[in-house]
């Protein structure tokens, strides 16, 4: 890059005299007190995703000033810029829907705005992804920073975090197991500090996986955010977003098919969200690169969930930071890795496996010859029931249902779930399949996190936690249950779960990858020839036409068609 290109030299405004337009940005700037000296530097801006509607970046303010700290001690000129800050349990209809509305405005800031490279700072489940999609499609020289996970707490002499005890405590509040004085009780002690959540949902996942990626600083994942380490590790993050302006690494030369690849044995190795699939997806789309869902099923057969966090096991990610974080799952799933990708360190991934402190006994990651659960932590399923395809995450399954043959209860959308789910005399038994439909990409829209299918009051109260459920949804990270998500394709655009009937028999086999609607092929095709869409699916204006006409299904991110990089150029995993 030529010192036209650099620093607030870079991306001029066009008035048809660069000259000019230099002269007028340096004007404006100089309005905020900047001197020449610093004008002259590197720039390195920082995105900015705190906002009071997240707890999940309270502590954003605080890492910016670390940010400037470490730019400005090597040397360059920190500016920090805002973008659309996502948090799950704060955006209608659902966090999802907005993801690729962040990653545009994420990566239309990087092209629009003067900066040699950016720190992309976030946290809650949508941002990560959003900030690397927007890394990928635009090619700054990027790192990462994750404002880091909650500590724990306790209720009683219980220890909690947030969320997957958050599903557990409103289990047995439907359940009648506790009553309101304690439900109310414990909301208030379930979230005891800034950060995301404590255990391995989709936000730990996303920041596990990004430094498996190589697109964070090594030991970043796991920093507590309340800890002065992540203060630490923020400053080294501004520092280090100098070097590789200098050394101009680019995301293109990070985000590889054999460093998603990493990144997908560690998804399966940490027992991840479900929700790291379709991200990790729409991020290699930004560069054209296929996630091949089979094969990565495949990967699963040598890589075992070696992590014991809730959901599947029994800890919390403040556990795995004091068990050394990524550092013995990387030692771990060093004989199955690509060693040779490159990191935002510069060096390669295997060279700072070398360089990790040395391993200390403790309790939390186990070997591959001791794992959590001998498969991998989520698995592929195939059948008439999804012709494209759809996940489960077996590990955090009941054991007695990964096989198993039922009725299906079939609920429409997700407000005729809410208007039945707990009738009495709904007509369900522990065996039943529930089935909830037109709640994918398109149909809800935004592909919300509903696959949690609460067990029907009747139920609950009788005791029963847990039943087979399918949908065409998401479901959130730090969720457990036998239960399968993204049939695609999805039933709003006339997948076969919109061919459901309540009472036709569904056979789930996990072990053998099916998932199948026990009706014969005749009358599956009369179904689908009186098929109609529902009425949701139609925008006339504004994001929401964007999104429906444009994004695409949960095999392909989800992620909006003109945004994926086609035609794809290369396959992950390539083993």
């Amino acid at each position: 890059m030529s010192d036209q290109q650099k620093g607030m030299k870079r991306g001029l405004t066009r008035y048809g005299d660069e000259a000019f337009s230099l002269y007028l940005r340096k004007a404006f700037i100089k309005a905020m007190g900047y001197s020449d000296d610093a004008l002259a530097r590197p720039v390195i801006g920082i995105a900015n995703t705190y906002s009071d509607y997240n707890a999940c970046h309270a502590n954003v303010p605080k890492l910016v000033e670390a940010v400037k700290r470490g730019v400005m001690l090597a040397g360059g000129l920190p500016m920090e810029f805002p973008t659309i800050s996502l948090h799950e349990a704060f955006a209608f209809p659902t966090s999802m829907y907005f993801r690729n509305l962040m990653a545009m405005d994420t990566e239309e800031m990087i092209g629009a705005l003067p900066m040699d490279a950016c720190v992309l700072i976030g946290g809650c489940d949508k941002t990560v992804p959003a900030q690397l999609m927007a890394a990928a499609s635009s090619d700054v020289p990027a790192i990462q920073l994750v404002t880091g996970p909650m500590l724990s707490g306790t209720v009683g002499d219980q220890r909690v975090g947030a969320c997957t005890d958050c599903r557990r405590f409103w289990g047995d509040y439907r359940g009648g197991r506790i009553n309101d004085a304690e439900i109310n009780e414990i909301e208030g002690k379930l979230v005891p500090t800034a950060g995301t959540c404590g255990v391995m949902g989709t936000a730990s996942t996303m920041a596990c996986m990004t430094e498996a990626l190589g697109m964070m600083l090594p030991g970043g994942a796991t920093i507590p955010a309340v800890a002065a380490d992540r203060l630490r590790h923020a400053e080294m993050v501004g520092a280090r977003a100098m070097a590789l302006a200098a050394d101009q690494i680019r995301p293109s030369q990070i985000m590889t098919p054999k460093s998603f690849e990493n990144a997908l044995r560690v998804l399966l190795a940490i027992g991840g969200s479900t929700n790291g699939i379709i991200h990790l997806t729409a991020m290699a789309g930004r560069l054209g690169i296929e996630v091949d869902l089979p094969a990565f099923d495949a990967l699963g057969a040598d890589t075992p969930v070696l992590v014991d966090l809730k959901p599947n096991g029994q800890f919390y990610m403040d556990d795995l930071h004091r068990a050394g974080g990524m550092a013995p799952i990387l030692r771990a799933l060093k004989p199955l890795l690509h060693l040779d990708c490159l990191t935002v360190t510069g060096r390669t991934l295997g060279e700072e496996i070398d360089a990790m402190p040395a391993a200390f006994p403790q309790m939390v990651v186990r070997s591959l010859h001791d794992p959590i659960h001998a498969g991998g932590g989520i698995a592929f399923l195939r059948g008439n029931l999804a012709g494209d395809g759809a996940i489960i995450k077996q590990s955090a399954c009941s054991p007695d249902l990964l096989t198993h043959q039922g009725p299906a209860m079939v609920f429409d959308s997700l407000e005729d779930l809410a208007d039945r789910i707990d009738m009495a005399d709904l007509n369900v038994t522990k065996d039943s399949v529930l089935i909830l439909r037109n709640a994918g990409p398109k149909g809800a829209p935004g592909m919300p996190e509903a696959g949690y299918i609460p067990i029907p009051k009747k139920l609950a109260t009788a005791g029963v936690k847990d039943m087979v459920r399918i949908s065409d949804c998401r479901m959130s990270g730090t969720a457990f249950g036998t239960i399968v998500l993204h049939a695609s394709p999805e039933a709003a655009i006339g997948g076969a779960l919109a061919l459901v009937e309540t009472g036709d028999q569904i056979r789930l086999d996990v072990p053998n990858r099916r998932l199948e609607l026990l009706v014969p092929d005749n009358e599956i095709e009369r179904r689908r020839a009186n098929w109609q869409p529902p009425a949701t699916v139609k925008a006339d204006r504004g994001y929401k036409k964007l999104y429906m006409d444009q994004v695409n299904q949960a095999g392909e991110g989800v992620d909006f068609d003109f945004m994926t990089k086609r035609p794809f150029t290369a396959k992950t995993p390539i083993s």
